[in-house]
């Protein structure tokens, strides 16, 4: 019974702080299940798909949130409604991750892993908010924030 109650991933947050996040989990949980074609436009998929989708997106909303949307009954109208509601998180996050994408230096952080665990959470950032970052972006960043006294010549 305890196994009814644990959430896959972090439910949404009234706020939508995690929105991003949320919709990227919620679709990997929602293909997982084959589920994937219940939160798409036209789709034509069976009332119990409908239910074990709401189910589920259900289960991961903030309960204010469950409250809200109490009477919505299909998993498309719910995402959609979500989607209206927070997709706006994408034009707060950028500018954020721009900016500490932009001023990320290797010698502000004492180790390189944690350089390392900056990086790739603002490439994470600007992903989630349709930024291409590539390896090479990654590589050119790290190399042109050495310190001067750092760089050998060959």
């Amino acid at each position: 019974m305890s196994n009814l109650s644990k959430l896959e991933f972090t439910a949404l947050e009234i706020l939508g702080n995690n929105y991003l996040p949320w919709t990227l989990d919620a679709k990997i949980h929602l293909t997982a299940n084959n589920l994937g074609e219940t939160i798409i436009d036209g789709n034509q998929t069976s009332p119990q798909d409908k239910a074990k989708a709401m189910i589920f997106l259900r289960h991961h909303l903030h309960e204010d949130l469950k409250r809200e949307y109490l009477t919505v009954e299909d998993p498309l109208e719910l995402w959609t409604n979500i989607k209206e509601r927070f997709d706006h998180q994408k034009l707060v996050l950028l500018p954020k991750a721009r900016y500490e994408w932009l001023h990320l230096r290797l010698q502000d952080f004492k180790t390189v892993s944690e350089y390392n665990s900056a990086l790739f959470r603002i490439t994470s950032e600007l992903k989630l908010c349709g930024e291409k970052i590539t390896d090479d972006d990654m590589l050119e960043k790290t190399f042109s924030t050495f310190h001067a006294s750092n760089m050998l010549l060959s």
